[in-house]
């Protein structure tokens, strides 16, 4: 596989970093794939040496999954684990979880290390973390280390400075959504009456004291509010629902139940067992809301859920966006068939979103507390004051439409909540060359060595389909054009290789062959600038044009919908 072009500099950045600094932290939000450019950084950091490396994770998932997309990246470079069942160091990358290898005789074990990675480097503080990293650069002063994370700045406000210096790179949740990786998130910030005793409830070391939150907000007023504004706005979306107690996570259940949505409670004290039955129920949709305390925050993905609700307010910007991120994934089709999803509903009956403004997050390595108001903006119908992640205005319902030219970076980076994002041009930032088949642009296709991808425009819709050697095509995407055309993108890189990408290649535009007018219809062979890659694509689409059919004709309207 090859990586997209985002994902290569982003590797780029974070090796000069190390090479400069001996250590680094890049950041990389939800939907960037930063498991892979991860393991981009391990691979060029071995290649042509006998080095060893180290990649830390908290959980058992974790560390399997870094490993089986590693062996994607690097197939050449040997791998071992050291987890609770296995222990070995015999691989040039060892994929290690973090509470097994940080007791004393698994760290007396270790070999002397040349790299340590850390994914979800915003834990590297912890006490487990540092018993870690201490003992790895005791044993070798000049070990690299490497952090990834998507939320640097921890909620109780530590630090990582001690760890890193400085920041490789950062992708934000903006660039993701313009590129197509990420739904839009539409924001309605909603006032039942209890924003002015929210902001005056008492901060804990982590964050407010959310007994007080749920005496402000588990009443049976504010309750029905929520349950009646959910149905005018998300009614048929899969929802989250983050709540402040398990009081009142129940009562907010029972209100939906109650109102002949179902809805069940999710929260630390469930068995695992217990925990997995709700999810795979609403996984399998007989669960429409899941109300949680403090357990889908972080680690938890249903790429269906297209709406998440607030009932709860978060005094550090890093819990927000984890909040929010819930339901800004894209949705494969193979895995969720018959859903569509073009954006996410964020329902904030909080104060999460006038205190915080926007979900792009500045970097403060000393752990600083965030200071200043939100910026806002001024309502053009009701000339209201209001926040400026506020897609429509919460006392007037105004609509506001803003077009974006492109994501900032710094304190004056562009809020991704509240506006029409515009597209990023992933014709041109793709490493392949994209043909459109009959000047319309409703059929835009690329050819690789190995595989192919296409975006189709039906029924309002654009859909993605993508076939391979061996395989059958399949649809990969419906929705909105972005998003479809970077997972036909993304489907072109996981097949081909650095060598088969087409956009340098001189021969793209020298003229078609004889051979290759023989497959093509008539009126294309008195085409006298027709090239050999244009002919290439439209004979791959004729070639596929049945199968392309059938998919995009069963992804039709009637299917249901996450949005």
């Amino acid at each position: 596989m090859r990586l997209r072009p985002r994902q290569s500099l982003f590797v780029e950045r974070s090796l000069a970093a190390l090479c400069d600094h001996g250590n680094t932290l890049s950041i990389a939000s939800t939907g960037f794939g930063k498991t892979i450019a991860l393991s981009a950084v391990v691979a060029k950091s071995l290649e042509g040496s006998d080095a060893k490396a180290c990649i830390l994770a908290h959980r058992d998932e974790l560390t399997a999954q870094n490993r089986a997309k590693f062996g994607r990246v690097a197939p050449d470079i040997t791998t071992s684990v050291v987890d609770a069942e296995a222990k070995s160091w015999a691989g040039r990358a060892t994929f290690a979880m973090v509470p097994t290898l940080s007791r004393p005789a698994n760290l007396a074990a270790m070999p002397a290390l040349d790299l340590l990675v850390i994914d979800e480097a915003h834990h590297a503080v912890a006490d487990s973390y540092r018993r870690i990293i201490d003992h790895v650069r005791g044993a070798n002063p000049a070990c690299r280390i490497f952090g990834v994370t998507a939320t640097p700045n921890r909620g109780d406000r530590k630090g990582l400075r001690e760890i890193f210096d400085n920041v490789g790179d950062q992708v934000r949740l903006g660039e993701l959504i313009a590129s197509g990786h990420l739904v839009p998130p539409r924001t309605f910030v909603i006032d039942v009456g209890v924003q002015e005793q929210l902001r005056a409830v008492r901060k804990s070391a982590a964050d407010y004291d959310m007994t007080e939150v749920a005496q402000i907000m588990n009443r049976a007023p504010v309750t029905d509010e929520v349950v009646r504004h959910w149905q005018e706005k998300a009614s048929e979306r899969p929802t989250v629902v983050f709540c402040s107690t398990v009081a009142h996570a129940e009562n907010v259940a029972a209100a939906f139940n109650g109102a002949g949505v179902s809805a069940a409670v999710i929260h630390g004290d469930l068995d695992v067992g217990t925990r997995r039955r709700i999810l795979a129920a609403y996984a399998s949709g007989e669960i429409r809301v899941i109300v949680n305390v403090a357990v889908l925050t972080e680690g938890w993905d249903h790429p269906p859920t297209s709406c998440v609700v607030l009932l709860r307010p978060s005094s550090y910007k890093s819990t927000m966006i984890q909040m929010v991120g819930r339901g800004l994934r894209t949705v494969d089709p193979e895995e969720h068939p018959g859903v569509v999803k073009t954006d996410c509903i964020v329902l904030d009956f909080g104060t999460s979103s006038l205190i915080h403004g926007t979900l792009e997050q500045d970097v403060d390595l000393d752990g600083k507390a965030e200071t200043g108001e939100a910026p806002t903006k001024t309502c053009p119908a009701c000339e209201a004051e209001i926040p400026l992640a506020a897609m429509e205005c919460p006392l007037c319902g105004e609509v506001f439409a803003q077009d974006v030219e492109e994501q900032g970076e710094g304190p004056d980076a562009v809020p991704l909540s509240g506006f029409i994002m515009s597209e990023i041009d992933l014709l041109k930032r793709s490493s392949f060359a994209w043909v459109d088949l009959f000047g319309d642009d409703a059929a835009l296709m690329a050819n690789g060595f190995n595989a192919w991808g296409g975006i189709f425009f039906l029924d309002g819709r654009w859909h993605a389909v993508g076939g391979a050697k061996g395989r059958a095509p399949r649809l990969l995407g419906v929705g909105e054009r972005t998003v479809c055309l970077a997972q036909a993108d993304d489907w072109l890189n996981e097949y081909e290789t650095d060598e088969s990408a087409f956009k340098s290649k001189g021969w793209l535009k020298q003229a078609a062959t004889e051979k290759q007018l023989q497959y093509l219809p008539p009126e294309f062979r008195q085409d006298y600038g027709l090239t050999r890659y244009r002919a290439s694509a439209l004979m791959t689409f004729g070639f596929n044009k049945r199968e392309i059919r059938q998919l995009v004709g069963r992804a039709s309207p009637c299917i249901g919908r996450a949005a």
